[in-house]
């Protein structure tokens, strides 16, 4: 490691070694394994190194391992011969393209990970879009080309014909192909005729050095750089992670911050770090080209600009698309309120979501009332920050998500996504029949050799809010889906309720096995026996289109009298429980769910039923 550092501070003046690369995919493509590889294959690890035999070595956050998935963007380097190659590994849900948008500018080249069985997805080419209109110079790689279903000329074709819709000039539709395998970390120049035989990543180094070009630098001139991303810690405090635009910079160096509302504040540089591995280490200093992290600007934020004392230019503030779907989130006003939860307060929870608004730039927040009204990219971005919230103690309440609308010429217009859906002839039918009801238009339609059908529909991003979670359970978890949102329509109508009515506990108090199975005969049950429920708690899904109330808390009454039957075991079904995501989906206007770091309560906003009734009429 020492050495790694002292070898990159002695290049430090000759930019010309450095290259700046993002790693772009949609998701399960096999991104963060081939960044595996990458960091594996580039000796960035000791040979004992516990890291040698991990997988998803840049998954570090707990949600990331357990979904699977990569949610933030991260920067590594790796050394090979005289070259220090920064990567920046991206996200490659559509939810989490914020953090694309706000990487790419800290890259000069990218590699594109495609699936040689699935091809290019709708994240492909949203993320594609993105590095092309940035003029990064991309790398193609096609991976898993070893799975049965591989079809690695259809998807070359299929590359290039998204090349040629979404390139910003000529140049651009002329890239190297590589071939991988980044499980077993092998990559080829052409395609292998045994895929099992030796192979490394050799190719791939030497392609990013080839064909990505040196950052484009002004080394001579005051020192200035975007903060693209932030990192903390109980050390040193705040990071402010970029890439240096232009000039130079050292420890104990003064800078001015120039923030987004124009004030400029001045600054001094405790320290800089540069990253290997999934570690950094204190340098000198850094030049342009480079990726740095500075410590000692505790008020830096993202999109905004370090530079100079002397000269102090602001860089462009970034753009990021809208949000797509807002969420009410507020302090918890159940019957139970306070009692599981360490941070229950308006004012703890404001204070925790102007924390995330540092380091999460696709969201937005706004006061209503004594909540927050939370706007993010999809549900999958939304729940995240509700599960994180939940795990650090937070408790709370939250709404049905809403579409985020825009009015444009006075019409008011929400955004419309288009849906890959990729599933078994067998269950077609029921896939149509599904979309039909939230009003899909069917773009396309082809069938694969194999039996898979595939389906190209476009509606509304409203429209989408709870219906993968259908789709699973009518196609028998055969489903695959992927949506992007593709622009904005004109409002349409309201769509009618798809979910059948609630049972909703009466009174409060501990549920009972003699109750429960009274409740079982009018629906699907959400709680089970000796668990403690009040009075507006949804317990379970009615059979019937209306909500229905229940005393599922009513004990059997003794009598003097026995019998055979009278006194046998009740024998219950076992209650349906729901994750977060599947709980924001079930919940209709007049519902919310209530988040603790112990549970997850499905109720109806106004608890009191008569004041429900008159509600309604």
């Amino acid at each position: 490691m020492r050495r790694f550092f002292k070898c990159m501070t002695d290049k430090l003046q000759d930019p010309t070694k450095i290259r700046n690369i993002a790693i772009i995919a949609h998701v399960d493509h096999g991104k963060t394994t081939l960044v595996d590889g990458l960091l594996k294959q580039s000796q960035t690890f000791r040979d004992n190194q516990a890291e040698m035999n991990q997988e998803l070595i840049m998954d570090s956050g707990d949600q990331e391992r357990e979904r699977g998935i990569t949610i933030t963007a991260k920067v590594t380097a790796v050394q090979h011969n005289d070259y220090r190659i920064n990567i920046i590994d991206t996200p490659g849900h559509a939810d989490f393209s914020g953090e694309v948008e706000r990487t790419l500018n800290m890259a000069d080249g990218c590699l594109l990970i495609v699936d040689a069985q699935e091809g290019p997805m709708p994240q492909t080419k949203f993320v594609l879009g993105k590095a092309l209109a940035a003029e990064l110079k991309p790398i193609v790689i096609i991976n898993k080309i070893d799975k049965d279903g591989s079809r690695i000329a259809e998807v070359e074709d299929e590359l290039a014909d998204l090349f040629l819709e979404l390139a910003v000039h000529e140049d651009q539709l002329h890239y190297p192909v590589y071939y991988a395998i980044g499980r077993a970390g092998k990559a080829w120049q052409q395609p292998p005729a045994d895929p099992d035989a030796d192979a490394d990543l050799s190719c791939i180094f030497d392609a990013i050095i080839e064909h990505i070009p040196a950052p484009s630098i002004e080394a001579d001139k005051p020192f200035q750089m975007l903060v693209t991303a932030l990192a903390w810690d109980s050390f040193k405090g705040k990071y402010a992670i970029g890439r240096i635009t232009r000039g130079s910079v050292k420890a104990g160096d003064t800078v001015t911050l120039c923030k987004k509302d124009g004030s400029q504040t001045k600054s001094r540089v405790d320290n800089v770090y540069m990253s290997h591995g999934v570690s950094k280490s204190d340098v000198p200093g850094g030049v342009a080209g480079d990726i740095v992290q500075l410590t000692g600007i505790a008020e830096a934020q993202i999109g905004e600009t370090i530079a100079d004392a002397t000269q102090p230019e602001a860089l462009p503030i970034m753009e990021v698309e809208a949000p797509t779907l807002k969420i009410y989130l507020g302090p918890n006003t159940s019957p139970f309120k306070g009692t599981e939860g360490e941070f229950t307060t308006s004012r703890q929870i404001g204070e925790r979501l102007k924390k995330e608004l540092e380091v999460n730039v696709g969201l937005r927040v706004e006061e209503q009332g004594i909540g927050f009204l939370v706007s993010g990219r999809g549900e999958l971005h939304l729940s995240v920050l509700i599960e994180t919230m939940r795990r650090e103690g937070y408790e709370f309440e939250v709404g049905r998500p809403q579409v985020v609308t825009r009015v444009r010429d006075g019409i008011t217009e929400e955004p419309i996504e288009e849906v890959i859906i990729e599933v078994p002839a067998e269950h077609v039918g029921a896939v149509q029949m599904e979309l039909g009801t939230r009003r899909a238009t069917l773009k396309e339609q082809f069938a694969s050799p194999k039996g898979v059908t595939k389906l190209v529909y476009e509606l509304p991003t409203r429209a989408l809010l709870g219906m993968r979670n259908t789709l699973l359970t009518n196609t028998k978890g055969t489903i695959i889906m992927n949506s992007l949102m593709i622009g904005y329509q004109p409002l349409g109508a309201s769509l009618q309720q798809l979910r059948n009515g609630v049972l909703i506990a009466y009174e409060t108090g501990i549920t009972t096995p003699y109750s429960l199975q009274t409740a079982e005969e009018r629906g699907i049950v959400f709680v089970g026996p000796a668990i403690k429920v009040y009075a507006g708690q949804i317990i379970g899904l009615n059979k019937r289109q209306e909500d229905m109330e229940m005393n599922v808390c009513k004990a059997k009454h003794l009598t003097n009298m026995r019998s055979s039957s009278s006194d046998g075991v009740v024998q219950l079904t076992p209650p349906v429980i729901f994750s977060l995501e599947e709980c924001l989906d079930f919940l209709e206007n007049d519902e919310l769910l209530e988040v603790t770091p112990k549970s997850l309560r499905l109720r109806k906003r106004e608890l009191d039923p008569n004041k429900r009734k008159r509600l309604k009429s």
